[in-house]
């Protein structure tokens, strides 16, 4: 019995160990990465977790034992010495530090978790003891017992399942190796002369387009083709701001088609938002508003307004799927967006909430209250992985606030499903996303002057220097 009890404590120290034992730091190639491990489970073998903005990603190596690895992507950086290696052509030595710090990452995730199980053992031996009145003497034996045990059981499983976790985590050259994808290849600048005096880009699909608004005057092919609109908030950006605005947002663009590669619409081809952005160099901000298309929002909406419930399995499945697909292509967006030769600050739009407290308006189309409330978790978890995506890269987010004017509201920022571009902005949606874009440039240039009164530096060290943002009025 006394057996059974002690087994029972070690193996509810190791597993209420591994929940408390904080992820360890590494920082390699410019990329700060926290090494942890997954909840233990029955397999012995099995792969790892990578937390890439907030979601949990299979890896692709698979790893021994029960305990296995969790890395999460805190932060990416591109500070001077990471640059000098890129330019020298010095690869492998990224690649080689990466892959080291992981093995190291795990190697001291080991040691702690054994040291913390340790003392959740004897708090425990301690614990039971105390109810039973045992003796001190009996006490610090239990006690002395159960550390130790534990202590052997935790040494000899890491020996004999997870002493070959550090072999391969140092087979992990990047981040994309954990997950068995390969990243998308640099977007070289659209073919053409520069575009002079542009002071800010945007990127993004029909939100940042303003399709169902007026079109903008004298439309080209492609702004026809786009849906590009005279009230989009690029356009009420560079009203405001007395600004040249440079919109190449494009109803139904993704991450792949659409801002890194051709999008194809009809018989015509839209080039890549980004290709094209790159011709102005002298743009001061990129702004961009992508992931509805990614996740195929528009036929989630649809599916659910039919279906019975819009939280069963196989569409809560098909979510998670595109939303982890999403973010490995975000991290590709955003990777590009910082390697930009000008670096221009970047500013990621999160996406409003359409559905109010009241959604009686929806009725006649099968939206409920209930399936409004799914919509609206399933576009929290998207906006998560926009914010956290760009607080790792050190980007600047906005998420426009539509509160009083959702959907059924006496003036709805969004159309509603009997207009051209059912549940996209109004003309006073697009203007309120503009506001949040310009409050969020403002927070950004008040944080750089803040830090160049002190005398320090911004995050971006690499960023050349620029006259201030006209404040418009």
């Amino acid at each position: 019995m006394g057996v059974l009890v002690l087994l029972a404590v070690c193996l509810g120290s190791i597993w209420l160990a591994v929940r408390l034992t904080p992820m360890q730091t590494v920082t390699a190639a410019g990329q700060t990465v926290e090494v942890g491990a997954v909840a233990p489970d029955l397999s012995l073998s099995g792969p790892g977790e990578l937390d890439l903005f907030g979601e949990a990603l299979a890896t692709r190596p698979h790893f021994q034992g029960p305990i296995r690895p969790r890395l999460k992507l805190a932060d990416i950086t591109l500070d001077p010495h990471v640059n000098d290696i890129v330019r020298s052509g010095g690869h492998d030595t990224l690649r080689l530090d990466l892959s080291h710090q992981l093995a190291a990452g795990w190697t001291r995730y080991c040691a702690w978790e054994i040291l913390i199980a340790a003392g959740c053992a004897a708090v425990v031996a301690v614990a039971v003891t105390g109810i039973r009145r045992a003796p001190r003497r009996t006490t610090l034996v239990a006690t002395a017992v159960s550390v130790l045990t534990v202590c052997a059981v935790n040494v000899l499983g890491v020996y004999l399942m997870a002493s070959g976790t550090p072999q391969a985590l140092k087979q992990v050259r990047t981040l994309d190796d954990l997950v068995g994808r390969s990243p998308a290849q640099p977007v070289a600048p659209a073919k053409g002369p520069e575009l002079t005096g542009v002071h800010a880009v945007v990127l993004g699909d029909s939100t940042a387009a303003g399709i169902g608004n007026p079109p903008v005057e004298d439309p080209t092919a492609l702004d026809t083709t786009c849906g590009r609109s005279s009230d989009a908030y690029a356009e009420a950006l560079a009203r405001v701001n007395d600004w040249n605005v440079l919109n190449l947002a494009c109803q139904g663009a993704t991450v792949t088609d659409g801002i890194l590669g051709v999008q194809l619409r009809g018989d015509q081809a839209v080039p890549p938002q980004l290709a094209v952005a790159q011709k102005a160099a002298g743009a001061s901000v990129f702004i961009v508003s992508i992931g509805a298309n990614d996740m195929n929002w528009a036929v989630l909406t649809g599916l659910c307004a039919k279906a019975p419930v819009c939280d069963d399995k196989a569409s809560t499945a098909y979510f998670k799927e595109q939303l982890a697909t999403f973010s490995q292509n975000y991290l590709d967006l955003l990777q590009q967006l910082t390697d930009l030769p000008h670096h221009p600050d970047i500013l990621i739009n999160q996406y409003y909430d359409p559905f109010g407290t009241d959604t009686a308006c929806l009725a006649k189309d099968g939206l409920t209250d209930a399936k409004a409330k799914v919509l609206k978790s399933r576009l929290a978890d998207l906006n998560a992985v926009l914010r956290n995506g760009a607080d790792a890269f050190d980007f600047t987010t906005a998420r426009p606030d539509f509160e009083g004017h959702r959907l059924c509201s006496a003036q709805p920022f969004v159309q509603n499903t009997a207009d051209q571009a059912p549940l996209h902005p109004t003309a006073a949606g697009e203007l309120a996303i503009a506001l949040a874009d310009q409050q969020a440039l403002a927070r950004l240039d008040s944080a750089r002057a803040a830090t160049s009164t002190q005398g320090g530096t911004s995050a971006r060290t690499d960023s050349p220097d620029r006259t201030q943002r006209p404040s418009g009025g």
